[in-house]
Formats: C-alpha cells, structure tokens, sequence
C-alpha cells in the first residue's frame, strides 16, 4: 500500500476497559487532536451498551467475534455478535468506508506495560512497531499472528495494517491519569508516523526488534470439577515479560504447595492473572523472546 486514506482508532471493544473508551469520547470531542492532513481519522466505541453498564461484554466478548465465517452467519444474533457485523460494515466495506489502518485500545489487570499487540507480520507494522519502541523503550511487541485472516477473532481482523495498545496494571472500570496519557501519546505517535508514511518520509528505525511470540497458554490448577485451587505464585505475581525457567514457582495452592513449572525451556510468561481470562481457563500466556530482522 502506498497512501493510507482512512485510519480507524477503536476503544471499549471491552466495556469495562475504560482507558480505551474515554479516549474515544476526548477524540470525538476533540477531532483536531487526531486529524492530519493527509487521510481521515475515524473514532469508534465499539461496544457502547458494554460500556453503559460497566462491563466486559453483555453476551458474548466482541473481540472473539470477529472469524470471517461468523460475520457471514446470519444466525448468530447475540448482541455482541451483531455489533461485529455492525463494525465491519463500518471499517471494512468496500469505498469510502475501508479503514486502511485499524488501532484498538485495551487495557489489562496483569502489568503489561505499554504492550503492542501484532496479529500478523505485515512489513508496516513491524517497521510501526519498532519505531514506537524506539522511540519509547517501555513499548514492548507481542507477536500472536494467526495463520490465516479467517482464524483471527479480533476486531483486528478487518484490515491487514494495525493493531491494538494493550496497557496495563488497571483496574476493570477504572480510569488511571499515567496510563491514559502514555497511551494517547502512543496514539499521537502512530497517527504522526503514518502521516510521514504518506508523506514518504517514514523514519528510519532499528534494524532489528525484539518480539515475544505467543507459544501457548496455561491454566489454573483445577479440579475434576472445574474449581480453582490455586493461585499465582507469589513470586511470578506482576513478573510479565520476565523469564520464567523450569522449575521455578508458578502456582501456590490453598494448602500452601508450591507448583513449578514443569516445561522444557525458558519462556516470558505474560497476562500474568487477568482478571478477564479466569472465565477463559488462562492463568497467562507463555512466549518466547526473539530478536527478528525487519
């Protein structure tokens, strides 16, 4: 792509996800903030009933409908599902309404820093990516791309460039100054950068980037049941992208029993107790730290 004509910035995808969603409402009162000359800035709450009643979702997480096939089922009718189909029709129809760039907001109860999340490895969002890296040395790449667009249930899906900000230790439904600035001054940065892209004048970069590739996810000791019957180590509590080695503590049961982990080699363990995962059976997420050339 030589020109992006129309950039789409989404917030409160999940409702009670509240960094995302007032930065909508600032954008949409202040448009200047995020216009530039050369293409058109579009804001977005993305689940506004969600959002309304504090919440992750109403029926169904907005961010796992987004599978090409469930887009074309007519019979799925959830609340959550129709908005899905309400977005793309907004950010992915052919014409005017294309959204060339799509930049979600989240934010997460685990301490994930100033995280981008990349769905896949498009040479743009790499070069992006590195450059919002280096230019803040917090910003951290996590890399879980799927294999095909079809298999990506992320709002994400809709358009080959983008991705989301995930920030983070916050609360749900809570609103935390440092965060919210550090995230906006990352919108600017993406919006300015992107500008210069049309411009022909992309900044240069680092030849290289350090990503953390999503490997796998684990679950809490459970049960037969399905009951919880353990926690975070204390010792991992907080300790996103640190390394995890086998053997160390990773869970600590109700009766004080140490669990280690048990894998072969050394990972980076990240969304580390999430509150929004214990309903997905996901404790955190494991990488692997890998430094690629772009």
């Amino acid at each position: 792509m030589n020109q992006i004509n129309r950039v789409a910035i989404v917030g409160g995808t999940h409702g009670n996800e509240f960094t995302g969603a007032y930065l909508i409402q600032k954008f949409a009162q202040f448009p200047d903030l995020v216009t530039r000359p050369s293409f058109e800035t579009v804001t977005l709450l993305a689940n506004p009933n969600a959002f309304a009643a504090g919440r992750r979702y109403v029926e169904k997480d907005l961010n796992r409908c987004f599978l090409k096939q469930d887009l074309q089922d007519p019979t799925l009718n959830s609340y959550e599902e129709l908005q899905a189909k309400s977005i793309q029709d907004t950010l992915a129809s052919k014409g005017d309404k294309q959204a060339d760039f799509i930049l979600d907001l989240h934010s997460s109860t685990a301490n994930m820093g100033l995280t981008i999340i990349l769905v896949n490895s498009h040479p743009l969002n790499l070069k992006l990516a590195a450059y919002l890296s280096q230019i803040n040395p917090l910003v951290r790449i996590y890399c879980c791309s799927f294999k095909s667009i079809e298999e990506n249930p992320f709002v994400n899906s809709l358009c080959e460039l983008g991705f989301a900000i995930e920030v983070g230790p916050i609360a749900q439904g809570v609103l935390q100054a440092t965060l919210f600035q550090q995230t906006e001054e990352l919108v600017h940065a993406v919006l300015d950068y992107l500008e210069q892209f049309n411009q022909g004048k992309i900044p240069s970069t680092n030849k290289t980037l350090i990503v953390y590739h999503h490997l796998s996810v684990v679950d809490y000791p459970k049960k037969p049941d399905g009951t919880i019957f353990g926690m975070i180590h204390p010792e991992l509590q907080d300790k996103d992208y640190q390394v995890l080695n086998p053997g160390d503590p990773i869970f600590i049961t109700f009766d004080n029993k140490t669990i280690i982990y048990e894998g072969a080699s050394t990972v980076w363990p990240i969304f580390i107790n999430e509150a929004a995962y214990y309903e997905k059976g996901i404790a955190m997420c494991l990488t692997q730290r890998q430094e690629i050339n772009i």
